[in-house]
């Protein structure tokens, strides 16, 4: 997708180039073509190409982490059980009556 994009950013400058010299040669099917939407043809496939490079290169990110294997990809994983925690045993309360012999 990143070299489609930037076939797509080469042809954007061409028909601007192009355009704002002689825009009856892009918009032969137009009277009187305007500059102005030569312009805005050109700004509409320069955003498509860099969307498109964008997207290529997340792509090409995603598909080098899938590559990567994970550090336990050799042991499988095992199901470990877990008792709840209990609470810590109390300690007998003592009066001053306990302490006299």
């Amino acid at each position: 997708m990143i070299a489609q994009a930037i076939s797509l950013f080469i042809l954007s400058v061409a028909i601007l180039a192009v355009g704002l010299f002689k825009p009856k040669w892009i918009l032969f099917w137009v009277e009187h073509p305007s500059r102005l939407m030569i312009t805005a043809i050109s700004m509409v496939l320069f955003m498509s190409a860099a969307v498109m490079f964008g997207e290529g290169t997340r792509q090409r990110q995603l598909a080098k982490q899938k590559q990567v294997a994970p550090l336990s990809a050799d042991k499988p994983d095992i199901p470990v059980v877990v008792k709840p925690a209990q609470p810590p045993a109390q300690a007998p309360a003592t009066s001053a009556n306990d302490l006299r012999p």
